[in-house]
C-alpha cells in the first residue's frame, strides 16, 4: 500500500482546494454496511421507493419496522479513519468542501465542518404534509411505545438504518405514529430512491466543485446520478480527479488516480505521510 499511499500524498500536495464526494465505503468501517459489490452491483434488494412509501400504508409498516430494529445499531456507530483523516485535511485547508451521499452524519461527528449532505440525514424526521421536524429518537420512543412486540424480533443490521427482519413476519398490528401537528404521514429526511435531491442543494454541489481544483472520491462507485453528475461536471471542466474506492466507479474512464483498497486504511496513512510537509 506504500506506493500508492505515496501517489495520491503527491497528487494533494498539488492541489490547494480539492473538492471531496464520498460515500458508503468511508462507513463501512465504522459498522455501517454498503448496498453494492466491488463490481457496482446490487448486494441485497434496493432500499425503499419514495413512491410505494408515500402510496402503501403496508411498505411504511414495514420500512419503520425494520427501521425501529436498524436505528439502535445506526446511532451507536462512530467515525472511522477516512472520516478522521478528511476532517483533518480540511483544518488543514487542503479541501474545498464535501459532498457526501451518505445519511449517518459521521463526517460531522469527526468534526468535519464544510459537510453538504446531499440525500440528507436520519437524525431527522420530517412531516410530508406541513414539514415539521421531529428528532429520530423521538420517533424511536414512540416506535417502541406502540410495537412492544417488536421487542424481541430477531434482526441483522442493514445499511443507513435498516435492519433486516423475516419476509413472512406479520406486520398487520404495527403502529407507525403520524404527525402531532397535523396527522400527516412521517418519513426519514432523507432523499429516498425515485425522489429527487432538492434543487437548491444540487446548486451547491455544483458550486463547491466549480470552484475546486481537482475532485477526490472516496468510498462510493457513483452508480447513483445524484453523485456522478458532480463527477461529470468535473470532467467538462478538465478538473484532475483521483478515488479512493473498493471496486469499480461509474467515472473510471475520467479518473486520473485510483486506489482499489479501504479508504479508512488508506487515508490516514496519506494525511501521515503528508503532515510536516509543505503543499507545493
Amino acid at each position: 500500500m506504500d506506493k500508492d499511499v505515496n501517489r495520491l500524498a503527491e497528487w494533494l500536495a498539488y492541489r490547494r482546494r480539492v473538492a471531496v464526494i464520498s460515500g458508503a465505503g468511508c462507513s463501512t468501517a465504522s459498522g455501517i454496511g454498503d448496498y453494492r459489490d466491488d463490481d457496482g452491483s446490487w448486494k441485497r434488494n434496493p432500499p425503499v421507493q419514495m413512491q410505494d412509501f408515500v402510496r402503501d400504508q403496508a411498505t411504511r409498516r414495514r420500512y419503520w419496522a425494520r427501521s425501529m430494529l436498524g436505528w439502535p445499531m445506526m446511532s451507536r456507530a462512530r467515525p472511522n479513519g477516512a472520516h478522521a483523516a478528511l476532517a483533518a485535511m480540511e483544518t488543514r485547508g487542503w479541501l474545498n468542501g464535501l459532498i457526501t451521499q451518505n445519511v449517518d452524519g459521521l463526517h460531522q461527528a469527526a468534526g468535519h465542518r464544510q459537510v453538504l449532505d446531499l440525500h440528507g440525514r436520519l437524525a431527522e424526521v420530517v412531516c410530508l404534509q406541513c414539514d415539521v421536524r421531529y428528532p429520530r429518537s423521538a420517533m424511536q420512543q414512540l416506535l417502541h411505545r406502540s410495537n412492544a412486540f417488536m421487542q424481541d424480533v430477531m434482526a441483522s443490521a442493514a445499511p443507513d438504518g435498516d435492519a433486516d427482519i423475516a419476509d413472512d413476519l406479520d406486520l398487520s398490528a404495527f403502529r407507525v405514529p403520524d404527525c402531532r401537528r397535523c396527522g400527516g404521514v412521517l418519513k426519514p429526511d432523507v432523499v429516498f430512491y425515485g425522489d429527487s435531491v432538492p434543487r437548491t442543494r444540487v446548486a451547491e454541489a455544483y458550486a463547491m466543485v466549480e470552484s475546486a481544483d481537482a475532485l477526490l472520491v472516496v468510498g462510493s462507485s457513483l452508480m447513483v446520478f445524484s453523485s456522478f453528475r458532480f463527477c461529470r461536471r468535473a470532467q467538462e471542466l478538465g478538473l484532475p480527479m483521483a478515488a479512493v474506492n473498493r471496486g469499480v466507479t461509474r467515472a473510471d474512464q475520467w479518473i486520473d488516480l485510483k486506489i482499489e483498497d479501504d479508504c479508512a486504511r488508506v487515508l490516514p496513512a496519506v494525511l501521515e505521510s503528508m503532515d510536516g510537509k509543505e503543499k507545493v
